[in-house]
């Protein structure tokens, strides 16, 4: 791919990096190796493989069809086993930590909205001389720690709507960095809010059946509900009265005109106010790429500091992150951090014999700069460890709680922050960690991180509230018979929601982002 100009087969990886952007689409594509999703899902070696059975077979149309949704239901790791397909180990683009960095996030925020119901988990170790569980230590918490997972997924944002028009406009491509920008522009709102707008008319129809009915009295339940107890979508009289609450709620989930607290929220999934922030934020993202573009670097930091203290003064801890994103994208860029390793030769030639331990220092250098890296994210982490009631009253916390600035609203994200933005620094320089993130296991969370943030709320109102039921049932709710309830309940109901996401994912996740960019393309003017 060029950089100059978008490809209507397949998208670069710059614009599908984030938790809610294009990079949900696949996790093998780059500039020099592309799969296009077409040959994964779209013909998808499934279809072809339940026609050869039911040809075998000689089974009727209505069996086909089965067949063929049997197969589709199979979680996409395991296609392997029931289809022609094999996995390729495929090279990983540069930036691929981030994909899994965002899907451990991802993993994070439905482990915080899972647990949050049963147990509290806002405090902090040790807050009010009370909560020693050790779960509530730093770092251990990020387990389930979602407000700063949701700093990880802003600084990523920043990162990957910045990245591509970073390279164009430093290299003197304004036409390419031009096409690219209205690309986004165009692109982000379809990108952003189909996939909700699909997921909360799923939510309705759910409702419209009485399945939210079932749990209705249990979302509320004391015996069971210790902590939280989540908005339950509401039921209308009838289905035009639904249609119409829905579609008033997606038209206020649209919130582009405030930046109050949890603005856009929808009552189909309380989950979402994270992602009218996304596009409030990245049109404003957009406007600094715009107006720096044409300046000298320093001149380009130097302003882009000042509207940081400007943003930060004005207590948008959320755009900070993405102008953050934007600065480490172009501190990565200078350092060459993106650029393929120049090949080694394979002989050594006979005049440097002489010399040829001279390059182990390289070596040596890098693991000593791969280890202060690494060293130095530890400290971020413990900062990402802030607990969610804030810091004063919980040890190793009251010190560091008093540098907060009084106008800055929400104190507990002040070091979340922080810490975010450290962390994503340093793994951005530290091997050890991108090896971390860029596992098979961590990147398949990666690919399915959009849908897994859209999927968990309403399956855990559905079908998770009535495992958790029927586990608590089994083992009461007294005392630790209540844990060993929800340990059961969560043996099903974490790979079930997985399980949801992998699915929505296929099935309208990279659908969408298809649609998106065929429609760009049907309604753009060719040159």
């Amino acid at each position: 791919m060029n950089g100059y100009a978008a490809s209507r087969a397949s998208l670069s990886h710059e614009e599908k990096l984030s938790l809610i952007d294009d990079r949900s689409l696949s996790d093998v594509e780059s500039e020099t190796t592309r799969v296009d999703l077409d040959d994964r899902f779209s013909t998808i070696q499934w279809a072809a493989t339940a026609k050869t059975y039911c040809n075998v077979l000689r089974l009727s149309s209505l069996s086909t069809a089965i067949l063929k949704t049997g197969v589709f239901l199979i979680p996409s790791f395991l296609h392997h086993r029931y289809t022609r397909e094999r996995f390729r180990t495929e090279k990983l683009h540069p930036t691929a930590y981030l994909d899994g960095m965002r899907g451990l996030a991802a993993l994070f925020v439905f482990f915080c909205h899972y647990f949050y119901t049963a147990f509290s988990i806002a405090e902090g170790w040790g807050h009010g001389d009370a909560h020693y569980e050790i779960w509530r230590l730093p770092f251990i918490r990020l387990l389930y720690s979602g407000p700063s997972m949701v700093c990880i997924f802003f600084v990523i944002s920043g990162y990957a709507l910045s990245l591509k028009p970073l390279k164009q406009f430093r290299g003197r491509s304004f036409d390419g960095f031009s096409k690219t920008m209205t690309s986004f522009v165009f692109r982000r709102f379809f990108r952003l809010y189909l996939p909700p707008m699909i997921s909360t008319f799923a939510v309705l129809v759910l409702l419209r059946l009485g399945v939210y009915e079932i749990t209705r009295d249990f979302a509320g339940d004391r015996k069971y509900v210790h902590n939280v107890i989540e908005h339950h979508p509401i039921l209308e009289e009838t289905t035009r009265k639904q249609l119409r609450h829905w579609m008033k709620e997606m038209f206020d989930f649209v919130h582009v005109w405030g930046w109050e607290k949890f603005g856009g929220a929808t009552g189909y999934d309380v989950h979402l106010w994270t992602i009218p922030v996304e596009f409030r934020c990245s049109m404003m993202l957009f406007l600094v790429m715009f107006g720096t573009s044409r300046l000298r670097t320093g001149i380009r930091f130097l302003c882009l500091a000042i509207v940081m203290w400007f943003v930060l003064r004005s207590d948008r801890w959320e755009m900070v992150l993405f102008l953050w994103g934007m600065a480490i994208a172009e501190l990565d860029l200078i350092r060459g951090a993106h650029e393929p390793s120049p090949p080694q030769s394979l002989s050594t030639p006979a005049t440097l014999l002489s010399l040829e331990k001279l390059p182990d220092a390289v070596p040596e250098r890098r693991h000593t700069c791969n280890l202060l890296w690494t060293c130095l994210s530890i400290p971020a982490l413990y900062l990402m460890s802030g607990p969610d009631v804030g810091p004063f009253g919980v040890p190793g916390w009251d010190y560091l709680g008093t540098f907060i600035p009084e106008w800055f609203s929400d104190k507990y994200r002040f070091y979340q922050m922080i810490g975010s933005i450290i962390f994503v620094f340093c793994t951005a320089r530290s091997t050890s960690w991108q090896r971390v993130f860029n596992s098979s296991f961590v990147q398949y969370f990666g690919r399915i991180s959009y849908a897994l943030y859209l999927m968990h709320g309403p399956v855990v109102h559905t079908i998770g509230f009535m495992v958790e039921r029927r586990a608590w049932d089994i083992t009461g709710t007294e005392g630790y018979a209540y844990n060993w309830g929800f340990i059961l309940a969560s043996v099903i109901n974490i790979p079930l929601v997985i399980w949801a996401a992998d699915i929505f994912w296929r099935a309208v996740d990279a659908p969408t982002v298809r649609f998106t960019k065929w429609l760009e393309g049907k309604l753009s003017i060719e040159e």
